[in-house]
């Protein structure tokens, strides 16, 4: 194979969400036990945006129309995006982290928070340099830095044993700090286990940074969506140098705008510029019509946050209890966000080969655990954000199963 093709090859997309075609049933016949269960198919890889889950945004249908009607000016906006909307933007984010941002010189609009993480990592890391990504975290961490040509090096984070804090093992990074780690990737909360940084986490993470003089990207994209009694630190607010840290947030999730294709990236200027020279000849700008969408954003009607806090927060304890009745099962109660990330007992089967089986006789997709993290094999990714009693029919199947197939 040839380097090219190695490169690519690490790119896997067979299990990405939204991929669930790609889940084949090849060579499992002689595995499947019983009959198939009854019950409405569930997509567990990504959010249900559909009326009879969690729709979009009021409103942002209209600020997309009012964008088209705009004509030109919306459609040809600045590569970072439209200069007041950013400023709007950046005034709101200002406020939500606690820290000013300039919609001028520290803020850019891209297609979707993926092309903010894009762009935040080519901007930051050249073929040969160590980065440290967390284990487990989001899946396209590692397979950008990987394409690069960037050499990880893994941070554990024993999240299962914690209650108070993420359980990130803060000496693995400073270790890699010293080693000559000069960029940190990680997403808080964590995707795919939901879990939140502590305070003093964050203050580590920061203090660490200005030590090493390390570049830090936090994914930030679930930190809307926290249940009660929760409490949140955002780093660029936690006193790190504000020239060492990008935040990448987006309404793609927790308010259900994904198929606008819309994310941003906030923080030092020195990379906001290369990200825009790089954004440029990528895709030019986030898509321009649907960058009015983001009016809407921060600004939905009163007390709508806290109801879609509180629908998923109610999903959230109802599939845990099923969950939790499965002997061996472990899972840790999501602090943020829609993900939940259980670790299966021991079974007659591959956890790859459950994942295949449990879509072909249940009709339930979930993510491979090894998408996160290579030792993660024994577990997987659901996202929560679903019409709640079709994911409560659709977890009530998957322990079904989990019993058929146990050792």
């Amino acid at each position: 194979m040839s380097l090219i093709e190695q490169k690519f090859a690490r790119l896997s997309t067979d299990n990405a969400p939204g991929q669930e075609v790609r889940q084949r049933a090849e060579g499992l016949d002689a595995l499947l036990k019983g009959g198939t269960l009854p019950g409405t198919p569930v997509d567990f890889s990504h959010g249900d945006v559909n009326e009879n889950a969690f729709a979009p945004t009021p409103g942002s249908l209209e600020a997309f129309v009012a964008g088209v009607e705009s004509g030109g000016e919306q459609a040809y906006t600045e590569y970072r995006g439209r200069a007041d909307l950013r400023a709007r933007v950046a005034e709101h984010l200002g406020r939500f982290t606690g820290s000013p941002v300039s919609g001028a010189d520290e803020l850019i609009i891209t297609p979707g928070t993926q092309g903010a993480l894009f762009l935040s990592i080519a901007s930051t890391v050249a073929a040969g340099d160590k980065v440290a990504i967390v284990r487990p975290d989001y899946f396209a961490n590692r397979k950008l830095v990987e394409f690069i040509g960037g050499d990880i090096v893994p941070i554990e984070m024993d999240y299962l044993n914690n209650t108070d804090r993420a359980g990130l093992d803060l000496g693995q990074l400073e270790s890699a700090f010293k080693a000559g780690v000069k960029t940190f990737l990680f997403s808080n909360p964590n995707n795919p286990a939901g879990v939140v940084y502590s305070k003093d986490e964050i203050g580590r993470i920061a203090a660490l940074a200005n030590q090493y003089g390390a570049t830090v990207i936090v994914d930030q994209l679930y930190s809307r969506l926290r249940y009660a009694g929760v409490e949140y630190t955002h780093l660029r607010a936690a006193g790190i140098d504000p020239d060492n840290v990008i935040t990448i947030m987006g309404p793609s999730k927790t308010e259900s705008l994904s198929g606008y294709r819309l994310g941003v990236a906030f923080g030092a200027p020195k990379l906001l510029d290369r990200m825009e020279k790089l954004q440029a000849i990528v895709s030019l700008r986030a898509p321009g019509y649907c960058q009015a969408v983001l009016r809407t954003w921060f600004e939905e009607p009163e007390g709508y946050m806290e109801e879609r806090i509180r629908q998923h927060q109610a999903i959230r304890d109802d599939l845990l209890r099923v969950l939790r009745s499965v002997d061996g099962l472990a899972a840790r109660t999501p602090q943020a966000g829609s993900y939940l990330f259980p670790r299966l007992p021991k079974l007659t089967v591959s956890p790859q080969d459950f994942v295949r089986i449990l879509r072909r006789q249940a009709g339930v997709t979930v993510t491979p655990g090894t998408e996160f993290s290579p030792d993660a094999g024994d577990s997987f990714r659901l996202n929560f954000s679903q019409n709640h009693a079709a994911a409560l029919h659709a977890i009530e199947r998957t322990v079904e199963l989990i019993a058929r197939y146990r050792a």
